[in-house]
């Protein structure tokens, strides 16, 4: 279940100004604070999204990453074992494997 925010309207309560609750996604929004019955209003939030900063990041995490070096051939900054370093067009031998990284 989604953790969401609401701000109290008027005078806060115990839970503070602004308070984090609990709810699923099909939940109406609150309008009143559970525990003082106030009147409240959801607030957008900061929402935290991690990116991979390097290759290897991206290879831990299952992404293939090309960077073109010439017309037609890319480099495989991600290689994993057995994949060629450099894909080359006309060349199906030089693709990555996807099914090294691509699982249910």
């Amino acid at each position: 279940m989604p953790i969401y925010e609401y701000e109290h309207l008027k005078r806060p309560c115990k839970l503070r100004k602004v308070f984090d609750f609990k709810q699923a996604l099909s939940d109406d929004p609150l309008k009143e604070c559970p525990h003082c019955k106030g009147p409240v209003q959801k607030i957008i939030s900061q929402i935290n999204i991690s990116c991979p900063k390097t290759n290897s990041e991206l290879r831990d995490l299952g992404f293939t990453k090309l960077v073109k070096r010439d017309d037609g051939v890319y480099e495989n900054v991600t290689a994993r074992d057995g994949d060629s370093r450099y894909m080359q067009r006309d060349k199906p031998e030089t693709i990555p494997d996807l099914s090294k990284t691509i699982r249910d």
